[in-house]
């Protein structure tokens, strides 16, 4: 069963997986992981749309297209950071389909989770095989029963934007609360039933800022990072005077590194600044058996970014 939504009023009343772009749904519907009723958003009126206050600060719709935020030239001023994570993430036929809304709460990548003949916490199970099976691809903080990453770029790059997600036309709350803490290990997001993303709100941009995404991935393009980074510093005579750092791939949820963001505030924009607070980015990592291997990519992913966003 398929139900259209037009309005903010049928959304109370809608039962189903919304459905945008379709880009993640399709392919969990594809491989039999995902059934049931259907809610199409995608004629919600008015919230495909990148609009901007009186302080140049942007509201972004969440049927935003992933392209427009790539591409939009005001907002590659504006929020460099967000809109180099943009367009580095997926390919263009999946940029010019997919929305904003999606890609905050599309489901994970965990191949256990996507295979029909595998249970895990996500999927109804009571349980984590990828814990002990094939975890390579896993988390370096090991933050709950859960070990894959959480896969969207867009929400640990609006995160170090200090963005705020709007639901039902209404409530708006940090994007971090978006995904918890991490504990959770049967939920992707914490929306809840009849809960749907409608914009993205954003903070005035930083005058002066420099910032950079760097991703490390293990072909040339068009691939799941293994880590990733997001960078925004306001520099002032030479010293950061602010420092936001996020980071992907690494645990269940996006992450910001208050550590390395105290390391690199109020000291000089040079590399062994950059170097000592990269050393801090693997702070409190409990890497799984196959995964020890990102904890030193972490460091030199960051440390990439930061002389990425200098340059």
């Amino acid at each position: 069963m398929l139900t259209t939504i037009r309005s903010l009023e049928d959304v109370s009343h809608a039962r189903g997986e919304y459905r945008a772009g379709g880009t993640d749904l399709n392919e969990r519907r594809r491989s039999g992981i995902a059934r049931g009723a259907l809610v199409d958003a995608m004629a919600l009126d008015g919230f495909d749309r990148i609009e901007w206050d009186e302080h140049g600060a942007a509201r972004l719709g969440a049927l935003v297209r992933i392209a427009a935020i790539a591409g939009e030239p005001r907002l590659r001023q504006s929020y460099p950071g967000l809109a180099q994570a943009a367009g580095c993430l997926a390919t263009p036929q999946i940029r010019a389909v997919g929305t904003l809304g999606g890609s905050l709460a599309q489901r994970t990548r965990c191949s256990y989770f996507r295979h029909p003949l595998f249970n895990c916490y996500k999927n109804g199970g009571d349980s984590c095989p990828a814990r002990e099976g094939y975890h390579q691809y896993g988390v370096v903080f090991d933050l709950g029963p859960c070990v894959f990453p959480h896969p969207s770029t867009l929400g640990m790059a609006l995160m170090t934007y200090d963005g705020r997600v709007e639901v039902n036309g209404r409530d708006e709350r940090p994007v971090a609360e978006l995904y918890g803490d991490g504990s959770d290990p049967h939920h992707d997001h914490q929306l809840a039933e009849g809960e749907l993303i409608t914009r993205l709100v954003l903070p005035p941009p930083l005058a002066g800022e420099r910032a950079a995404y760097f991703r490390s991935i293990s072909r040339s393009r068009s691939e799941w990072p293994l880590v990733e980074c997001l960078v925004r510093l306001g520099v002032d005579g030479g010293v950061i005077r602010f420092a936001h750092v996020g980071v992907g791939g690494v645990a269940t949820i996006p992450l910001r590194l208050p550590l390395v963001e105290a390391a690199l505030t109020g000291q000089p924009a040079a590399s062994l600044t950059f170097e000592r607070a990269a050393s801090l980015s693997t702070n409190g990592a409990k890497p799984l058996p196959m995964t020890s291997y990102k904890v030193p990519l972490l460091r030199d992913t960051l440390l990439e970014t930061l002389e990425r966003a200098m340059s």
